[in-house]
């Protein structure tokens, strides 16, 4: 049987990447050859390469919504990005192109469209960004991980499905975690994790208070590129990372409290796996503020508590810390509640069709 050939794109932070891993690692490789599309230099190029995927780097622009210079420049590097992304769907021929999202994807799904290739689009937060804003016109399906997001596209394409989670993500060990990170059973494993860029004023508030922290919690401190405090090695109980890979399941499985950004394949992640969380969103000044209806929404259902970046204190992380902990099995019995889509499954199914 001759092998279909399917093309991902995204890219910009883990969140435009991870869910297409996810896929890729459920298409079977006797049907199908995968190709990646992305930038040259942004995350999703170390992490499509782990795991042994063609990758092909294309020029992008950042999409901004403010007036900069920069926007002039960034109008040629995407024509640009256009022009080798259709050079490079005409060499492989794909059945299909699908993308999750971030600057890198236009230029991409640009080309597809010219070239008449089916674009299917994935938007995991609950309103689109600016690429899927501008995407949705030239694609032929558009799936959404909340209902709430539908409307922002157009309803005869669009359709409601979850979030694709990794499969592995499941697959964690609670003795394998907690031996991996050399701690033991008597105290809670509070995960801290902001974003696969890391977060500086997470990153200095943890580390302010975590004499405090390690006298209730074992700390697990994934504190982003570059962010290591090598200062910290020796506190008993706390844990420093960059980023994790293969351990994180079986740390998840051991975690009682996550503190996370809230982008949404994370948070995700997390209420598929019953872990109360504290959200703390990326500012309006860092972001567009998707991360903060995510974490409204996702506060309003019970699921997590929020706390604003901007009252990120000492003070305030700790109290909130007590406020999850105090409320974890109300937040669980919240969780058990919530009707989870198999949206991975769902994908592979549509994609399969084609």
């Amino acid at each position: 049987m001759k092998k279909k050939r399917i093309v991902f794109t995204g890219g910009g932070s883990a969140g435009h990447v991870t869910p297409n891993i996810a896929i890729i690692r459920e298409l079977h490789k006797e049907e199908w050859d995968i190709f990646y599309i992305g930038s040259k230099k942004g995350i999703e190029k170390d992490l499509v390469e782990k795991i042994h995927i063609p990758y092909y780097a294309i020029s992008s622009g950042k999409l901004r919504r403010y007036i900069n210079f920069e926007n002039v420049i960034d109008v040629f590097r995407v024509l640009k990005g256009c022009l080798e992304a259709k050079k490079i769907l005409q060499k492989i021929k794909p059945h299909i192109v699908f993308s999750k999202g971030g600057f890198v994807s236009v230029p991409v799904i640009v080309a597809a469209r010219l070239l008449k290739i089916p674009i299917f689009i994935h938007e995991s937060d609950l309103t689109p960004g600016l690429a899927n804003k501008i995407s949705k016109k030239f694609a032929t399906r558009i799936f959404t991980s909340f209902e709430e997001t539908v409307k922002y596209f157009p309803e005869n394409k669009t359709t409601y499905i979850g979030s694709p989670i990794r499969g592995e993500i499941f697959q964690g060990n609670a003795k394998k975690g907690t031996e991996y990170l050399n701690f033991n059973s008597n105290l809670p494993i509070l995960t801290i994790m902001g974003g696969s860029l890391g977060a500086k004023k997470i990153n200095e508030t943890v580390r302010d208070v975590i004499k405090q922290l390690t006298k209730k919690y074992q700390v697990v401190h994934i504190c982003g590129k570059n962010n290591i405090d090598h200062d910290m090695y020796n506190i008993r109980g706390y844990k420093q990372f960059e980023y994790i890979h293969d351990e994180l399941a079986d740390i998840l499985a051991a975690t009682t409290i996550v503190v996370t950004r809230g982008g949404s394949n994370s948070i995700f992640e997390f209420l598929a796996l019953k872990i109360p969380m504290i959200i703390i969103p990326l500012t309006l000044q860092q972001s567009r503020g998707d991360q903060i209806l995510n974490a409204k929404l996702f506060a309003e259902k019970g699921f997590s508590v929020t706390l604003e970046e901007e009252l990120l204190t000492s003070k305030a992380l700790m109290a909130n810390l007590e406020l999850v902990f105090d409320k974890r099995k109300e937040m669980q019995s919240a969780m058990n509640l919530y009707s989870k889509k198999d949206a991975l499954s769902f994908l592979l199914n549509e994609i399969g069709r084609v």
